[in-house]
């Protein structure tokens, strides 16, 4: 009680010095002049003053200030996660808007990921607080007037590398007009046009290697991906950008808060290889075990040992940032060895080790080296049944076949693009029976998938291009 009078006095003071000295005045003579007005009761200073509530200023009933920053998240990585983090940090609670699956079919093609997915991964982030479902792709008037009724936002968020509409206006125009923009730095080193690139670039060229590491894309998770191949590092393509610092993983990471010396440590240790909603929903299950999630995440070199010399998709440091994003990971181990020893879990005194029932490979169940066979011995271990049936191939094949079904789409909507491959493949190919030859033919043929992709990626990619040859520095995030 006396902490809350001397704070709300301090405050009466700093905020209105000249009435608070006033008032203390009359006070004051007040109380000497009790003789004088004989039967005339003062309340006592304390009691007082409180009744004034113009001098008590709450600063923990003030406005939270809500900021909203909308996206589709599909194939989410952690430059989706800084970019919420920075949002984040311009106000007190971040609400997230997830565009609707048709919303994305009609501005940027099938998504990878449905739309529950997304809302898994964009939720379990540490730093997001509420998610709006099926926003829609442009802010109209009249979502951007909801979004301050209705959800009580005072600012809308945007990275500084531009959004435009279809027809070249800027998606965020109205929110600029009103003064209720705020921007934040692009993360540098990755997008998902990047991601995607090096999964098609895996597929040539397991495509090139032969028929028997092609096969790996239907079963076995070997060989998936080719961004270390011999042609993609001569050339420079979907090679990562990222350059790790300390800094980055300290603003993802908890601090310096780690277990009680009661605490119950869970472990769980993996690739977490093209961070996905399997992941999020393991890493939830394995942390409701315990009180504080441990998680190892395996180096490049075990990786590719493990599942493939084209593995990992994403190298460690990307992988180390998507679980540090992860609300229910405490901390995390980079480069974590495969086998789980006796003396790691001595140094941090892990309680319980699991292991989800769904992963790329659970070599161990098949009589192989156990990693765990440690924590087995001690009577630690727990397969943890995984919620999600989902992997990192099963992602990329995902991909793989979106691949496909747009150059079927750009066939139905856009015949004249047909007409032009036929055309151009008559005049300078001399083959005239092309006109012959049915949808399933002409999609499978290598030219015509080749000219539409290059339509369908022309402007992200040279966007990429573009940003890396004329890149600036820019302050902030």
């Amino acid at each position: 009680m006396e902490l809350d009078c001397n704070g709300w006095m301090w405050d009466g003071v700093y905020y209105y010095p000249h009435l608070f000295g006033g008032v203390m005045l009359t006070a004051a003579l007040l109380g000497l002049s009790t003789g004088y007005f004989g039967g005339i009761s003062v309340p006592s200073l304390p009691y007082f003053l409180p009744d004034l509530r113009i001098f008590h200023k709450n600063k923990s009933g003030r406005k939270r200030t809500r900021v909203y920053m909308d996206g589709c998240f599909d194939l989410m990585h952690y430059g989706h996660a800084n970019a919420l983090r920075q949002a984040k940090s311009l106000g007190d609670e971040l609400v997230v808007g997830v565009v609707s699956d048709e919303e994305i079919i009609a501005n940027k093609g099938p998504p990878v990921l449905s739309m529950e997915e997304r809302l898994v991964l964009v939720s379990g982030l540490k730093w997001v607080d509420d998610v709006i479902t099926n926003a829609p792709y442009a802010i109209t008037e009249e979502f951007m007037n909801r979004l301050f009724n209705e959800h009580k936002i005072d600012y809308i968020i945007h990275g500084d590398d531009p959004c435009l509409l279809p027809d070249g206006t800027d998606a965020y125009a109205l929110a600029k007009k009103v003064g209720r923009y705020k921007q934040i730095k692009r993360t540098e080193g990755v997008s998902s046009t990047e991601i995607v690139g090096r999964i098609l670039a895996s597929a040539k060229e397991i495509k090139v290697r032969g028929s028997q590491e092609c096969s790996s894309l239907h079963g076995e998770p070997h060989n998936l991906n080719s961004i270390q191949g011999e042609e993609s590092r001569a050339n420079g393509d979907h090679i990562s950008h990222f350059l790790p610092t300390s800094r980055r993983i300290v603003q993802f990471s908890n601090g310096s808060k780690g277990p009680g010396p009661n605490a119950r440590v869970v472990y769980i240790d993996g690739a977490f290889d093209l961070f996905h909603a399997g992941h999020v929903e393991i890493l939830k299950s394995a942390r409701q075990l315990g009180d504080f999630l441990l998680v190892g995440i395996h180096s490049d070199h075990i990786v590719s040992e493990q599942r493939g010399m084209h593995h990992p998709i994403m190298h460690l440091h990307e992988r180390s940032l998507s679980v540090l994003a992860c609300r229910y990971v405490d901390e995390v181990i980079i480069g974590a060895p495969l086998e789980v020893t006796r003396d790691m879990i001595t140094t941090f005194n892990i309680s319980l080790v699991v292991h989800g029932t769904v992963a790329e490979s659970n070599t161990f169940l098949n009589g192989k080296t156990d990693p765990y066979a440690v924590p087995k011995s001690m009577g630690i271990f727990q397969m943890l049944q995984s919620p999600k049936n989902i992997t990192t191939t099963s992602v990329a094949q995902r991909i793989l076949a979106n691949h496909e079904v747009y150059v079927h789409m750009l066939i139905e909507l856009q015949p004249f693009v047909l007409f032009s491959f036929l055309f151009s493949s008559v005049m300078f190919d001399g083959n005239s029976n092309l006109s012959n030859m049915d949808m399933t033919q002409i999609c499978r043929h290598d030219d015509f998938k080749k000219m539409h992709d290059k339509k369908r990626n022309a402007k992200k990619e040279a966007s990429e291009k573009k940003y890396y040859a004329e890149k600036k520095h820019v302050s902030g995030d």
